[in-house]
């Protein structure tokens, strides 16, 4: 497994190591034994969630505030999806900065997002399924959005026309520093 440090600390890509040949493929897309000694971390993922979406369906920016925070290792089995955390972790100095992946079924990339980060994908494909690990489960009181389209924050989405979105997201507030 190859893992790279992205520009905000903490989060990492990793990459599993695959073996192809003229049968198809085969990679652990999962090894806790590996995935400790590839990136320091001691963690222990407690749920999987899986979604499928359309093309242009935007989740997110979503969270969960302490006691209940989630660190979250993210993939995409079918097809395609432009991945984006944002660092809400008061105190540091990429605060309010966010990075993007591309995750596809093709590239098998992980996206490591730990806790004190907000979370959203853009489906790029039709039928896109990713899944999470998270470090906790899920919490409805403790769960928070953040407009995805905020422009405090500026992510920029591979848009090409209006997402395809909740409820919920639509009526999130925007990015403040009380938003945690």
């Amino acid at each position: 497994m190859q893992v790279t440090q992205v520009h905000i600390e903490g989060l990492l890509v990793l990459e599993p190591r695959v073996f192809a040949d003229e049968r198809g493929a085969f990679f652990e897309s999962f090894n806790l034994a590996r995935f400790r000694e590839a990136t320091g971390l001691d963690v222990d993922f407690v749920q999987d969630n899986h979604s499928v979406s359309h093309k242009g369906v935007l989740r997110g920016l979503h969270y969960q505030v302490a006691p209940h925070a989630q660190g979250k290792l993210v993939r995409v089995v079918r097809g395609a999806a432009w991945d984006v955390a944002v660092d809400i972790r008061e105190g540091s100095a990429t605060f309010g900065q966010w990075a993007a992946v591309e995750l596809s079924a093709q590239n098998r990339m992980q996206f490591w997002i730990p806790e004190g980060f907000t979370h959203g994908f853009l489906a790029l494909e039709d039928n896109t399924e990713f899944l999470y690990k998270t470090t906790a489960y899920w919490h409805g009181p403790s769960e928070r959005t953040i407009r995805w389209d905020d422009p405090t924050l500026g992510v920029e989405w591979p848009l090409t026309g209006e997402p395809i979105i909740s409820s919920k997201d639509a009526a999130a507030s925007g990015w403040t520093r009380s938003s945690r």
